[in-house]
């Protein structure tokens, strides 16, 4: 099956938000051309929330810089990287092996920046009566193997399982601390964005998905893992057992507005949107 991913691309100005939407097939036609005075972010969009705040923040202070933002997923964040599309990739995960090599082979040097922590969260609506789950219970959910709630003290209804596709930073993340060996169901449906996400679960009584902390909200009810409450709290103290460090890349050490900005979001100003974000900051 063909699928068709969207992307959120995000221009900031000191005036105005303008966000629109572009198919990830037709990338080079949306944006690559990039003036001077400009930083160019791509990537996660567990990452998105918290750069778009920091990029408000940071063009205020540097009224000449302007700040675009691509949510693409982590995956194409990297391949713009690599392919000089974008000065800095936002990714919800470290670099693969097969990356670090392509990158090499493109006489590129990735620079690997952690900027916050974060707890992806399995969430359900709030219309579904389980609150509780084990990590193994969880893996038998998304493998398929537990196909109706009633088995897990619900309501007598088919298990709808959402998830994120494979370029997703945070579908790597999942498939590493939760289902190691054991591969997401074929049946799931795969969502191109956090955002998407958390509609389909919101509109879904039946469905489970996961995002990162920054995206839970009252229209969705996060799920207790292990005896553990999910959220920034747990994460930091370690806890909560599906925590990961989120990430820029630069191509080289970022230099000139790009450093500015990478040098903004660790600072203790920089750190305080991570926060409002609703991830853990590093300080």
């Amino acid at each position: 099956m063909e699928h068709l991913f969207i992307m959120q691309n995000t221009i900031f100005s000191r005036r105005r938000v303008v966000t629109f939407v572009c198919a990830a097939s037709a990338l080079a036609a949306c944006g690559t051309t990039f003036a001077a005075g400009t930083v160019n972010l791509n990537g996660s969009t567990t990452v998105l929330p918290v750069m778009q705040q920091v990029s408000e923040a940071f063009m205020q202070k540097n009224p000449g810089v302007v700040v675009t933002i691509s949510g693409t997923g982590s995956g194409n964040g990297i391949k713009a990287l690599r392919d000089k599309m974008t000065d800095v990739a936002m990714s919800s995960r470290d670099l693969k092996d097969k990356e670090k090599k392509d990158f090499e082979a493109h006489g590129i040097n990735p620079v690997k920046i952690p900027v916050a922590l974060d707890a992806i969260i399995p969430v359900v609506s709030p219309k579904n009566s389980v609150a509780s789950l084990t990590m193994e219970q969880l893996r038998d959910l998304f493998a398929g193997k537990i196909k109706n709630w009633k088995e897990l003290g619900g309501a007598d209804a088919p298990v709808v399982v959402v998830g994120r596709d494979s370029s997703s930073g945070t579908f790597e993340s999942w498939q590493e601390l939760v289902m190691g060996k054991t591969r997401v169901s074929q049946r799931a449906l795969l969502q191109s964005s956090s955002g998407g996400v958390v509609q389909a679960v919101a509109g879904n009584p039946n469905a489970i998905g996961y995002i990162g902390v920054g995206y839970l909200d009252s229209q969705i009810k996060g799920l207790v893992v292990n005896g553990v409450q999910p959220g920034a709290k747990t994460a930091q103290d370690g806890t909560w057992p599906i925590s990961r460090e989120l990430y820029l890349f630069t191509s080289g050490q970022p230099q000139g507005d790009a450093k500015k900005l990478v040098d903004y979001t660790l600072s203790a100003e920089g750190q305080q949107f991570v926060s409002k974000s609703g991830f853990v900051p590093l300080k």
